[in-house]
Parts: C-alpha cells; structure tokens; sequence
C-alpha cells in the first residue's frame, strides 16, 4: 500500500502547478481533483469496513476535501489515507473478513490492500493522463493486483499501451471477458479457471 501510494505521490507531485479542477481524469467524467478525492475515500474507508469489522454494509461516512485544498494539500490527504489503510491491513488479523459487496459480501485484509492499490495505480493513470504525462506503475504491485483479484488472468507485459494497467472501471483485462465493468472483484467463477 505505501509503495503505490509513494509512488502515485511522486508521479503526482510534480504537476501540483497544474488546474486539477478544470481537467478531466483520463476518460472519467471526473476531474483530476473528485478523482484524487475518491482515491482517498476509497483509502479510508477500506480502512474503516477492515478496523470497524464491518459485516452488513459500509461505514456510514464520506470524506471531502476542503474547497480550499490545493494540488499539494490533496495529494497529503491521499498518502495519509494509505498510511491508515496499510496499518488497519498490517493490524488487522488474517482471519478477519469486513463487507464489500462484490462478489461475496466481504473482503479479507489482502483483498483490501490489493483494491487499494489498485484505485491508487489505476486512478493515478487516469489523473495523468488528464494532465498529459506519462505514468507505468510498478510492475510488482499490477502483479499483486491482478493475482489477488483476478486469478484467471496471468500477469505480464500489458498488450494495451496508453489503457492503463487494467480497469476497475471499464476494461475487459487482456484475454478475458469474465470482468466486469465498475467493479473490482474476485470473479465469482474463478475456481474453475481460465
């Protein structure tokens, strides 16, 4: 969690100079700013379903930024929520499983963690491309993704340059049609393979 989200700083961090607010995120239909938002209310409340020990549905909350935040400020925002996403995974105990409501109602610490950081690497695409620089995540970490979320699909170099690496909203995954769009998910026929 904090290596994606170090990383998704430091991509991030050199155009704070740039109008996040005017800008749309890549093919989103938001801006650079709601995407950098919903990065870090999706970081907090995955940690609040995981040390809440959430069963039935999700924390009644949301987070915003303030109308005054800036670029810089924002991205503070976004490393603090991995900073307490990654200690609710590190403290909470393997056994424990909290809801998320796709596709079996709750999620392991690892599940979060690799949701995490795939809304990290995968909004950090869509940001950059809005503001027209490059961005490759690390490759280690879209392995950990897609392994954790997508086992039927084996990680390698992506066919797809300028897609980014995968989707959790939109894009079938190389070779399989199994994903669905909008959702980050275990793929409820997994089990039975590719």
């Amino acid at each position: 969690m904090e290596a994606a989200v170090a990383h998704s700083v430091a991509a991030l961090g050199a155009v704070t100079d740039r109008d996040w607010a005017g800008v749309r995120a890549g093919r989103l239909e938001w801006t650079c700013r709601e995407t950098a938002e919903h990065v870090a209310g999706d970081l907090i409340g995955y940690a609040t379903q995981l040390a809440g020990r959430e069963q039935d549905a999700y924390a009644p909350f949301d987070i915003a930024l303030l109308d005054d935040a800036d670029n810089a400020g924002t991205l503070r925002v976004v490393s603090a929520m991995g900073v307490l996403l990654a200690a609710a995974v590190r403290t909470t105990p393997r056994s424990v499983r909290a809801f998320h409501p796709f596709p079996f109602r709750h999620a392991s610490r690892e599940g979060f963690a690799a949701m995490g950081i795939a809304e990290v690497l995968l909004h950090t695409h869509d940001i950059a491309e809005g503001l027209g620089i490059a961005y490759e995540p690390p490759a280690e970490l879209c392995e950990f993704v897609l392994t954790r979320i997508f086992p039927h699909v084996r990680p390698g170099p992506s066919p797809r340059r300028g897609g980014g690496p995968g989707r959790t909203a939109g894009v079938d995954l190389p070779g399989d049609g199994r994903a669905r769009r909008g959702r980050s998910h275990r793929v409820r026929d997994a089990a039975r393979g590719p």
